[in-house]
């Protein structure tokens, strides 16, 4: 299955049969490299990437200045220590999971809800973790 696929059927998916998708959303490597991209997904800036790494590794790193994905500043909320970071926006937010070789992003906005967006995120970056990427 190419990666493109994983984000157009995994991805941006009908969320629980709603009829509601998420905004955005992509699987980017470690290194910043794009893997796959649905057409509205932000383009990542400078150092965004490295400063999304650093907090996976030091927990709490965005929490003072924010999460910045392509320029726009989403308040870092609760997440998981070294495995998920969440961020919300006005009525929308941002799920970050970390896998062993990538991060899959999504994006959401109202009325899908941060648990939706987190479900939908979560659930392929435990599957492609279980293998081994």
């Amino acid at each position: 299955m190419s990666w493109q696929t994983y984000v157009d059927e995994h991805l941006m998916c009908d969320i629980d049969g709603t009829g509601h998708h998420l905004t955005a959303a992509a699987i980017i490597g470690h290194d910043g490299s794009v893997w796959a991209q649905s057409s509205k997904f932000p383009q990542l800036k400078g150092n965004e990437t490295t400063d999304i790494m650093k907090d996976f590794d030091q927990p709490g790193h965005l929490a003072p200045t924010g999460l910045h994905i392509e320029g726009v500043k989403y308040m870092v909320i609760q997440g998981e220590p070294g495995a998920v970071i969440r961020g919300k926006k006005g009525p929308g937010g941002i799920t970050i999971k970390k896998t062993a070789q990538a991060l899959i992003f999504g994006i959401y906005e109202e009325p899908v809800t941060p648990g939706q967006c987190n479900l939908v995120v979560e659930r392929l970056g435990d599957y492609l973790a279980e293998q081994g990427l």
